[in-house]
This record gives C-alpha cells, structure tokens and sequence, in this order.
C-alpha cells in the first residue's frame, strides 16, 4: 500500500484547497452581483466561475491530498475505509475538517478584502423547508459521484465531473448547492450575494449530513466492494516518494 503525504502536508492542501474554493464562490458572487442587475445572470456568473475554480483546484491539490475540500466527503472516506482500514483514520478526519473550515473562513475573507468588502456575518436567510430538501439531495448527489468514480476507476475524471456537478446543482436545487459543511460555514463571514446568515448554517449542515448518509446507502446498494474505494477519494493521492521525486524533477 503507498505511502501518502504526511499528515501536516495534506492538512495545508486541505487549507488552501478549501479557502481558494470559497474565495471563488463568494469573489464571484460579489463580482456577478456588481456587474450584472439580473439576479439569474449573477447566479450563471457565479455557477460558471464556480464549476471551473472546483475544477482546477482538484487538479491542484488532489495528488496532495485528495481533494476532498469538504468534510462529508473526508468523512464518508473514512466510513467506507474503516474495517478494510484502508483512506482515512478517524484522527486524519478530524484534522482535514478542523483544516477544511479554518481555510473556507479565511477563504471567504480573503474574497472580501479583494473586492474591498467588510467581514461581517451574512443575513442571507437561506433555510426553509424546500432547501434543506435540496441541500439533502445535492450533497447525497455530490458523494455518490464521487464514491462511484473512485469504486470504478474513474477517479481521474472527478475534477470535470465534480465542477460540472455543483455547477448544475446551483440550478436544480433551491438552495444552490452549498452541499458543503465548511463552505456552509466559510459562507457565513460575508454578507453579500453569496452569504448565508447564522440561523440557517446548523440546519443547512444537519441535511448535508442526511444527504452524506443516504449516498453511502445507495453506494452500498449500487457498488459491490465499494469499501475498497477509499483510498481514491476524490482523487488518488500520490506515494509520498513518488511525490518528493516529481518535485525535484
């Protein structure tokens, strides 16, 4: 079995991963809002810029890491993995989350200093009865695609997929697919057009932890042997070695 990243590397791709997503996400939300009047054309703005930056920032860091840059996902790779002992422990869990939302604030500031915003908690109201429903679907959408692109070797697909994914979902869901418990959270510290206020992160966290659950079921359901999948999530990380050898190339 290769040997990944130490822990404190995967954790920073974590970090950076994250924030740079969440900079994305609220940087064009903000610019989509100051360029366009038309609330439909800021939300494909900020889709398009969303679905692309996802994209590239697997690319980046998924050798690293593996790209999770969500804790439902680092979780669920721990769930499939744990008897077979294979993708993450319990404890690297804990540090990608902690690294996950530490990156998706800092994210979320970074975009409002670009854009020479002030930081402050959003007021966007966001949950109802209609988007916790959609917030359920789109993340137990967004974990069943990428376990079933792990479990059938797909995995170097996830990039386009994932970004086409989200992408799409801030059109079919009424919530625009957050679909991400850190993003949730990194979301809350910018109150522009792509905030959401305190009352709604907790419930909004609550149905993407439903949404996670109920796309392992269905992966168990769908995908023989899908437990053997954790160590591609999202993308398969890089030997260690190997990785320090293409570095100083």
């Amino acid at each position: 079995m290769s040997s990944p990243a130490p822990i404190l590397r995967r954790a920073f791709a974590e970090f950076l991963g994250t924030g740079l997503l969440v900079t994305v996400v609220v940087g064009s939300g903000i610019a989509a809002s100051r360029l366009s009047t038309d609330v439909g054309l800021q939300l494909l703005e900020n889709s398009i810029a969303t679905a692309f930056g996802l994209a590239v920032l697997i690319l980046m860091f998924g050798p690293v890491s593996g790209a999770h840059f969500n804790p439902v996902v680092s979780l669920a790779d721990w769930f499939l993995g744990r008897r077979q002992r294979v993708g993450l422990t319990l404890p690297a869990v804990g540090v990608y989350v902690v690294a996950q939302v530490l990156g998706a604030i800092g994210g979320a500031v970074l975009a409002n200093l670009m854009f020479d915003v002030p930081t402050t908690f959003s007021t966007h109201d966001r949950a109802t009865p209609a988007t916790l429903l959609a917030e359920v679907v789109a993340t137990a959408g967004l974990v069943l695609l990428i376990i079933a692109l792990a479990r059938t070797g797909r995995g170097a697909a996830a990039a386009p997929a994932v970004g086409a994914y989200i992408g799409a979902a801030y059109w079919f869901t009424s919530s625009t697919s957050f679909a991400n418990p850190a993003v949730t959270v990194g979301r809350l510290f910018s109150d522009t057009f792509a905030g959401i206020a305190a009352g709604s992160v907790l419930p909004f966290i609550g149905a993407q932890l439903v949404g996670m659950a109920l796309a392992i079921a269905l992966a168990v359901l769908l995908f023989p042997h899908v437990t053997d999948a954790a160590e591609e999530i999202v993308i398969p990380q890089l030997d260690d070695k190997l990785l320090d050898d293409k570095e100083t190339r």
